[in-house]
């Protein structure tokens, strides 16, 4: 009986590996089960980056009447913070503190930012788009209190992903470091999809009382989360209090030139932000795409942003499983970036076509893309990180990722609004779809030096 349990056991374990993504990346010392804890901050930030850049921008342009280019603007404000997540992730490698933390403070920072970023936004929003009592407020209130919203959860989401990323590469063995990141992404698109649905339920009769409770239920729900994930996740050491190192820490600039000292770092980078403002221009825009002009309602436009998520969920798993068996990360890339052209052609055509079930599928091919781009840079980036700065790596990625989405972002509502004045709606979503596709072909042929050199 004990052989036959034995030999089951062996069995579901290989089920399992097979199975469920990254499954293998868990270790005697980190377990599968502490693993998925620490991972709920993705979720956390997934819920975030949903709400931000789904729902309240198709909210703030079709039901509030916000024109497209503010709202562009106040979504990619959290640009303003993007750049430092270099400097965020480097801090945090050399942090010393009394509890004896690296990481942990800078989590409950970004924790805190985030909650208060989403408790004054209902209010805010409500203010700017003139509802009910909030209509005789001064104009600047709207303005400042939803800018400073959306800066704080901005400021919030990057402090928290790109410390976590860093804590759990710390956690992994370096061999597993690659696969617990892909797992930690795999996360992020888990909470961006249950949170697009919720969201889509939530506001399914959409009411200034249900924004209310939909964006603050989030706040609450992002402490739980966080608090959940980084409990008892670091060890506390007595070497990391301040006045204990027997040498000075690095030189921040030192370190970001030594980074960058590879000769294929900086076409990576340059690669990485043109193919992510290529993909990221129509973030702020499909969901009033689908509203606008195929007339979908607030919950089946939210279902979009899971659908998007779903193909970036497919692209991901599916790379994962290719480059484990040592496959060019640079090479996949350059496949999700040819895969994201079909896409947005089949976004344009659904338009002329009034054919809503081809969005949708525009919008899972151009999520399979990004999944597959998203993945392939950054295992490239993680392959090529020096010794002891997995937080400046992952900084680093994340800055240049988080800088060219948030300026396409905003790129992508204020083309749109000058090409309404000159034309009509659904031609000016289409221009900004055509510039995107372009512009995929143009990171295309910036990563062919990449692809072929040599590994």
């Amino acid at each position: 009986m004990t052989t036959q349990t034995e030999k089951l056991s062996r069995s579901w374990t290989r089920i399992g590996l097979r199975l469920l993504p990254f499954a293998d990346a868990a270790s005697e010392d980190l377990p599968l089960s502490r693993l998925l804890r620490l991972s709920l901050f993705q979720i956390s930030v997934g819920m975030a980056l949903t709400m931000l850049v789904g729902t309240l921008n198709r909210v703030m342009i079709v039901e509030l009447k916000v024109p497209a280019a503010l709202v562009a603007v106040m979504v990619s404000l959290p640009l303003l913070v993007a750049p430092f997540r270099a400097l965020i992730g480097f801090r945090s490698d050399h942090h010393r503190s009394e509890l004896g933390w690296r990481r942990v403070p800078y989590l409950w920072m970004g924790t805190m930012l985030q909650f208060g970023g989403f408790a004054i936004m209902p209010f805010a929003l409500l203010v700017l788009g003139g509802l009910g009592q909030a209509a005789h407020a001064p104009a600047w209130v709207g303005h400042m209190g939803a800018g400073l919203a959306f800066l704080l959860v901005g400021a919030g989401l990057h402090t928290t992903q790109t410390v976590g990323l860093a804590l759990a590469t710390d956690l992994a063995r370096p061999e597993d470091r690659p696969k617990v990141v892909g797992l930690m992404y795999v996360m992020l698109l888990v909470g961006m999809i249950l949170s697009a649905l919720v969201y889509g339920y939530l506001l399914r009769d959409f009411s200034p009382g249900a924004l209310i409770r939909a964006v603050q239920g989030a706040a609450v729900i992002t402490v739980c989360l966080n608090v959940i994930a980084m409990w008892k996740q670091e060890g506390r050491s007595v070497a990391r209090k301040p006045g204990r190192q027997e040498e000075p820490d690095p030189d921040f600039m030192a370190s970001l030139k030594h980074f960058c000292a590879d000769a294929a770092a900086l076409r990576r980078l340059w690669a990485l932000g043109l193919g992510t403002m290529a993909f990221s221009m129509e973030e702020v825009l499909l969901e009033p795409f689908g509203g606008e002009i195929l007339h979908m309602s607030v919950s089946d436009t939210t279902f979009l942003t899971a659908a998007l998520a779903c193909g970036s969920l497919l692209g991901f798993a599916w790379a994962s499983k290719v480059l484990s068996q040592g496959a060019d990360p640079h090479r996949m890339a350059s496949m999700g970036v040819l895969l994201g052209v079909p896409g947005f052609l089949a976004v344009m055509v659904s338009a002329p076509q009034a054919l809503p079930w081809l969005f949708i599928v525009g919008a899972v091919l151009i999520g399979f893309g990004v999944g597959l781009f998203g993945h392939g840079t950054l295992t490239a980036t993680m392959n090529h990180a020096p010794p002891g700065q997995a937080g400046l790596a992952l900084g680093a990625w994340g800055a240049v990722q988080a800088t060219a989405a948030g300026v396409a972002m905003a790129l992508g509502g204020i083309i749109r609004d000058v090409a309404a004045q000159v034309t009509d709606s659904a031609s000016a979503y289409a221009f900004v779809y055509s510039l995107e596709a372009a512009l995929l072909v143009a990171t295309w042929l910036i990563m062919i030096p990449l692809v072929k050199a040599k590994p």
